[in-house]
């Protein structure tokens, strides 16, 4: 079973980062962003599952486990006699995930909450009387997109309308929902932290792409992001959604991809790499949960 374990937890979800780093900036990033966060949560699944039938294997291993359900303790301990340290650490692992994507969850609640705090009056934009200059989308049926009176004052007309658009692509696409999965992945296995920042990035890019075509100016929706991004670094307070623009490195990637376009491969090969990783690792979490049940047969007596 060792084997199963290697694979899944600590083989594929490294390699999603390599399919990662093939994908980033190949593919247009809207299809990017959906292959790369169904891969990781498949790849995340798997992982767990693996925690969680060497943890029951651990349970099985006791003594006092075996009398009572009749099996042999003793026989189930030697199938990793040669790594008997995996059950037990896979118990350690498994609490470590639980809490960590339990956590991550009531952030996503209370970042949600927060940004429903500021109720739309009229539409589906709320202007908010604030000088930090921020911008963000807000998910809901249909959802809104919240601008301070700040980050209004830095743009021009034109500028303005491609943040709007690009807040709107964020919510026509569920792009929330991506980077909500993706996180939940990410809280999963320290790997997919890396594949969960990409998934960022590329449905800010995807939302770039989506405004540009509204507004007929790429150039605009550039400088849109590079105002927005520079007047965010300066605000009080990160924004609670998703938003236009966020200060760091990712900020001349986008600028540059809409400036200098770069061209899109359409290898199947691409597309299909972090998914067979994602699928192979879940057929082997189905072995494993297959070998365990068989396990535990053979160690009753008769």
């Amino acid at each position: 079973m060792f084997d199963h374990f290697v694979w899944s937890v600590v083989v594929v979800p490294p390699l999603m980062v390599v399919a990662t780093r093939l994908l980033v900036d190949r593919l247009a990033p809207s299809l990017a962003a959906v292959i790369l966060v169904w891969s990781a949560v498949t790849a995340a699944v798997a992982s767990v599952v693996n925690l969680v039938v060497f943890a029951l294997k651990a349970v099985a291993e006791l003594p006092a486990v075996g009398r009572a359900l009749g099996w042999s303790s003793r026989l189930v301990a030697d199938d990793t006699a040669h790594v008997p340290w995996v059950s037990w650490l896979s118990v350690g692992l498994l609490l470590v995930v639980t809490v960590a994507v339990a956590r991550r969850w009531r952030r996503h609640r209370r970042a949600l909450d927060l940004a429903h705090a500021v109720p739309p009056d009229t539409g589906r934009l709320v202007m908010l009387p604030d000088q930090a200059a921020q911008a963000y989308a807000v998910p809901g049926r249909p959802g809104h997109v919240v601008v301070t009176t700040g980050m209004r004052e830095l743009l021009t007309s034109p500028q303005f309308d491609a943040l709007l658009a690009h807040e709107h692509a964020h919510l026509t696409s569920g792009h929330h929902r991506l980077v909500r999965l993706a996180e939940l992945a990410a809280a999963t296995h320290p790997a997919l932290w890396w594949v969960a920042r990409h998934v960022d990035y590329l449905v800010e890019r995807a939302a770039d792409e989506q405004a540009a075509a509204a507004v007929g100016s790429r150039r605009t929706v550039a400088h849109a992001i590079g105002v927005a991004a520079l007047a965010a670094r300066d605000g009080r307070n990160d924004p609670p959604g998703l938003y236009a623009a966020s200060p760091g490195g990712v900020v001349p990637r986008r600028v540059a991809q809409l400036l200098r376009p770069r061209a899109t491969l359409r290898s199947p090969a691409l597309r299909v790499l972090p998914v067979s990783l994602a699928l192979a690792s879940l057929v082997w979490t189905g072995e494993a949960v297959y070998d365990l049940v068989e396990l535990l047969g053979s160690a009753r007596p008769g």
